[in-house]
């Protein structure tokens, strides 16, 4: 393949040449008739320039006409990645009823109707319907959420339609357009090249290769299935053009295009039972109904909870039964309603709508922290995540370059530190090791200027250095203060303090370093008056780029940059220098730096400038420049945290393996004394067995030159080794590993949409810390989950408890009496404990959050700590709830429980209203204990928070932080009082009396119940038991 011919500035090229928008009518042209499907047999990559207007069936300089273009959008379709399908408002319905605990609910609900006991009935009905309403709007909003991710932004091209230019919506485009693209746009469809002016596209997102490929339209290829990467006269879907301007003409659209049929691989899953018998596949579809209606399907946490609540409702049955029993199973509608009461009563009604209610405030958590939650069991797996697999550029590092280092002719070195935004030429300082010289950029002119105080500094070929890696650049760098001509750019990404940049990132950080000593490509020719006359754009093939100035008064000169090894062959240096050169640059690149060379040359007036390979000889060397992605600034904090967290943080990336080192070094992910395998080439990896993975002491902790089948073995490696892992990713090619991790997540900024289809959660900032912050939400998450749990079921096991031993409570006729009536178990349940567990799910991380072990996503929120501690707990309440009835039962009331009690009131009756009066006062009072109580499993109510408060009066801090929750242990006290006082209400509804001396009792239960629970506590900080047991030192 020949070099590009030079481009002559200020000329016309007619191959890239516009036509003008303003042309009022198109030329007459002869058109060759439409034919059903315009796509040829011969791939387009292999087809020459020439042939590509017959086989597509388009005029290849006035395109389409109009007409055309919409026969063919209304029989291919509009050219759109469809995204998943989204759930009907009906799906959404249903899947609030599909749950085993709102089935069980329903079942009591029915009961209770069928014995004519309204009240309790139509509550329960109100439950149900709640839990319905709640679960809709969270489910409804998370699916807005999520279809609004496709609908982020509409782009638009620019089309060559009926030889009139035009912009148009990309998804209106068609086969067989002519499609104009320039720096930074993002192609809108597969294209083949007709022509193109110094072409470079990044396709990291669709073959991830790091760097920008140049793009040459007249190349043909004989092989039909050559790598993407290596189809230079092709530019595909959803890639960037980071230099110069082109023309195509659209190959394939929509689910055609390369990035299409990724995403439709994705979402094509072949079932396992598609080859099965006719019965076979009929009982599978009803074993999946089955499952479906039980809620057996979903979210790990709901399947668990799901299968909770079938076991609930097995134990409600037997607790029935054993009611039935004791009642010989003489069974009139006094014992079936205390059957119903009792399997009430084991019953967390709540459950569910504070379970949505508590993932729908994380969820909005997560999205203030920058993280998009897309799959709802993400949430809960991240919090128990023991490893992380991140990509380097943009998500560790700011994916943007800057000139690192500099080494002159003189053999003196400028070291760039602190830089923070890598647009900004007076973000950071310039040093110079040896001399009395260093910078620290500050505002000058026209662009920031930096001390030189050194006659190095002053020479002549860092000054030469400067105007050579200047005007030899296309990049365009502006503090957003001064116009600059946009009118062929159409995007460009706006950083902080107003700095922008548009062009390629080698560019971009050579041309901000010149800007720092006041040398940018505008300051240059504005001082100097200079004018470029030839540009020899980069080539694959070459490796170099030149321009050629002129200068008043001066010969022209030839400024040129390069890779190293290129370079040295077309210096006019001695070999001793060139060898220098050379050891230098080797030196420059082990510390992960990419290299290039930067020359100039004075032409004579008999030199042929047009002539590249005669501009580009007899160079003279004026110094190295060493560039890399920075590290972002809160990069080494946030690895720093999951280290301390127990997650371990892996690098896989694209980057050579220096690089790939040189930065997990920055960061923190190497800290010296590693396994000689902690870092390993992606063709290593590879090239292993499993079984050779597998005997590896610890997997590797970078992987270079990764490709995305190597982060999939990556990932089948960990889960060998029992780990939950998290795979970051931006490209197309990035989706298998994303759908293979416990939680994908991809790049809300720069990645592609099938990514973030493939993905579980999306980053908006791109930025690895965020990471840090959903792991630290979903054991925020983890922890309230359990904290409400265990608060809802202490307060059902000593309602089963109370009503279970209150069997044995017998009126005159013989019937046992409720110790609760139904609608005080219904009270409790549904006002009381509610409220406080919702608050419960409100509460805040704990200080310690991130210097634990991650939870075992195995065994769920279901620990044998949760486990124990509600059973002793339910012990104490149950246990003084009884005391309570009895102290006023069988104390001044001598035992006479008076007849026909549960029915309601009459004149006997008054112990026994007395007394249930007492308990549900007892009982409501140890809940809304009880909620400030499981704010730690560990720790003391009264010093729940010691790294925040002391003293005597850090339990009232504590208890009012979570306001929420104050407020609804305060709201529950208050209601407790019209419940026992307001007449009709307490004797007709609730079915129990007022109380006064019985607050004594009530008191004496309640000091009794914090005794036994903060002695519990402190038994179990005694022994170590519990997750949270040993509390780390607050310096750690």
């Amino acid at each position: 393949m020949g070099e590009p011919a030079a481009v002559r500035h200020g000329e016309h090229n007619t191959a890239a040449a516009e036509v003008n928008p303003e042309q009022d009518e198109p030329p007459s042209i002869p058109r060759p008739p439409p034919i059903p499907n315009p796509v040829p047999q011969r791939p387009a990559h292999t087809v020459p320039v020439t042939d590509l207007g017959l086989l597509w069936q388009t005029n290849l300089e006035n395109g389409l006409s109009k007409a055309e273009a919409s026969a063919r959008l209304e029989r291919d379709g509009p050219n759109r990645i469809e995204g998943a399908k989204g759930l009907s408002i009906w799906e959404i319905v249903m899947r609030q009823i599909s749950n085993s605990l709102t089935l069980v609910l329903v079942i009591v609900m029915i009961l209770s109707f069928a014995i004519q006991d309204y009240i309790e009935g139509g509550v329960i009905t109100a439950v149900i319907l709640l839990n319905i309403v709640v679960g809709f709007i969270q489910d409804y909003n998370a699916e807005q959420t999520i279809q609004s991710l496709y609908a982020l932004s509409a782009p638009t091209c620019k089309v060559i339609r009926d030889g009139i230019a035009e912009t148009v919506q990309a998804q209106t485009l068609v086969k067989g357009d002519l499609v104009m693209i320039a720096v930074g746009d993002v192609v809108p469809a597969d294209l083949r090249l007709l022509e193109g002016i110094n072409l470079s596209i990044d396709e990291a997102l669709l073959t991830g290769e790091s760097l920008p490929i140049s793009k040459h339209p007249e190349a043909i290829f004989d092989e039909d299935d050559i790598p993407l990467g290596d189809r230079i006269n092709m530019v595909y879907s959803a890639t960037t053009v980071t230099r110069g301007r082109a023309r195509g003409i659209v190959t394939t659209t929509g689910m055609e295009t390369e990035v299409g049929k990724i995403a439709m691989m994705l979402r094509t899953t072949r079932k396992r039972d598609e080859n099965a018998s006719l019965p076979v596949r009929a009982l599978m579809r009803v074993k999946a109904a089955f499952k479906s209606i039980l809620g057996l399907e979903g979210t790990p946490l709901q399947v668990k909870l799901s299968k909770f609540a079938l076991l609930l409702f097995g134990l409600a049955i037997l607790l029935a039964i054993i009611v039935f029993s004791v009642s010989k199973f003489d069974i009139d509608d006094q014992v079936l309603i205390y059957g119903i009461c009792v399997g009430v009563a084991v019953i967390p009604e709540s459950l569910i709508a504070v379970l949505t209610i508590t993932m729908a405030v994380g969820t909005k958590a997560m999205a203030s922290g920058n993280v998009i939650v897309r799959k709802l069991s993400s949430l809960e797996a991240v919090g128990g995540v023991t490893n992380i697999c991140s990509d380097k550029t943009g998500t560790l590092t700011q994916g943007r370059m800057i000139t690192r280092k500099v080494w002159l002719a003189e053999d003196t070195t400028a070291i760039i530190e602190g830089t923070t935004d890598p647009y900004d030429p007076t973000s950071g300082k310039v040093r110079w090791p040896g001399s009395a010289a260093s910078s620290s950029a500050s505002s000058g002119a026209s662009t920031p200027t930096a001390e030189k105080t050194d006659d190095t500094i002053h020479s002549s070929s860092f000054s030469a250095f400067l105007k050579a890696i200047a005007l030899c650049n296309n990049s365009s760098v502006t503090d957003g203060k001064t116009s600059t001509d946009t009118e062929s750019m159409t995007t460009a990404t706006e950083v902080p303090v107003a700095w922008s940049a548009i062009g390629e990132p080698t560019e971009i950080a050579l041309q901000v370093f010149a800007m720092r000593y006041g040398k940018g490509k505008n300051d240059l020719i504005s001082s100097e008056k200079t004018k470029m006359l030839y540009e020899f754009p980069f080539d694959s093939s070459c490796k170099l780029m030149s321009v050629v100035y002129e200068f008043p008064g001066a010969p022209r000169q030839v400024f040129t940059k390069g890779a190293v090894e290129v370079m040295i062959l077309r210096l006019a240096e001695s070999e001793e220098t060139k060898a220098r050169i050379a050891a230098k640059a080797d030196e420059l690149a082990s510390e992960g730096l990419r290299v290039l060379c930067v020359a100039q040359r004075f032409l004579e007036d008999t030199d042929n400038a047009s002539e590249r390979t005669e501009a580009e000889t007899k160079l003279r060397f004026l110094g190295l420049a060493g560039l890399y992605d920075p590290p972002r600034v809160e990069t080494l904090g946030a690895v720093k945290q999951c280290n301390t967290a127990g997650i371990s943080v892996h690098m896989v990336t694209g980057d050579h393996i220096k690089t790939a080192t040189a930065i997990a070094h920055e960061v923190g992910i190497l800290r010296g004394g590693e396994q000689p395998t902690a870092v390993m080439a992606a063709g290593v990896f590879d090239a292993m067995s499993d079984d050779e993975v597998d005997a590896l002491e610890a997997l590797p902790l970078v992987i270079a030159r990764c490709s995305p089948m190597t982060k999939v073995r990556m990932l089948e490696a960990m889960h060998r080794r029992q780990a939950y892992c998290i795979m970051t990713g931006d490209g197309v090619n990035d989706s298998p590993a994303l759908k293979k991790a416990d939680v994908g997540i991809a790049m809300g900024k720069r990645g592609s949409d099938v990514s973030k289809e493939a993905a579980d959660m999306v980053l908006t900032d791109d930025n690895f810390s965020s990471i840090v912050t959903a792991i630290k939400e979903g054991r925020r998450l983890f922890d309230n989950i359990q904290k409400f749990l265990l608060h809802l079921l202490i307060s059902n096991i000593s309602q089963v408890i109370l009503l279970l031993i209150g069997l044995s409570f017998k009126d005159r006729s013989g019937t046992s009496i409720f110790p609760l009536s139904p609608l005080e178990i219904l009270w409790v349940n549904l006002i009381t404990s509610s409220f406080l567990a919702i608050g419960l799910g409100l509460e805040e991380a704990q200080p310690d959050i991130l210097l634990r072990a991650p939870h075992s996503l195995r065994i769920g929120v279901f620990t044998f700590d949760l486990i124990r501690d509600k059973m002793i707990y339910g012990f104490f309440m149950g246990s003084l709830c009884l005391a309570a009835f009895t102290s006023v039962a069988y104390g001044p009331g001598a035992g006479d429980l008076g007849s026909f009690c549960n029915d309601g009131w009459n004149d006997t009756c008054g112990v026994v209203f007395r007394a249930r009066s007492t308990v549900y006062a007892t009982l409501s009072f140890l809940l809304l204990v009880t909620a400030w109580e499981v704010k730690h499993f560990q720790r003391s109510l009264f010093n729940m928070n010691p790294e925040l408060w002391t003293g005597p009066t850090a339990v009232f801090k504590t208890i009012s932080k979570n306001r929420f929750l104050f407020w609804a242990v305060a709201g529950g006290f208050v209601m407790t009082f019209p419940v026992i006082y307001l007449p009709v209400v307490n004797r007709a509804v609730f079915k129990h009396d007022m109380i006064t001396w019985e607050w004594g009792i009530v008191i004496a239960c309640l000091v009794v119940y914090i005794a036994l629970i903060e002695s519990w506590k402190a038994v179990k900080r005694h022994l170590g038991l519990g997750l949270n047991a040993r509390i780390p030192d607050q310096q750690v």
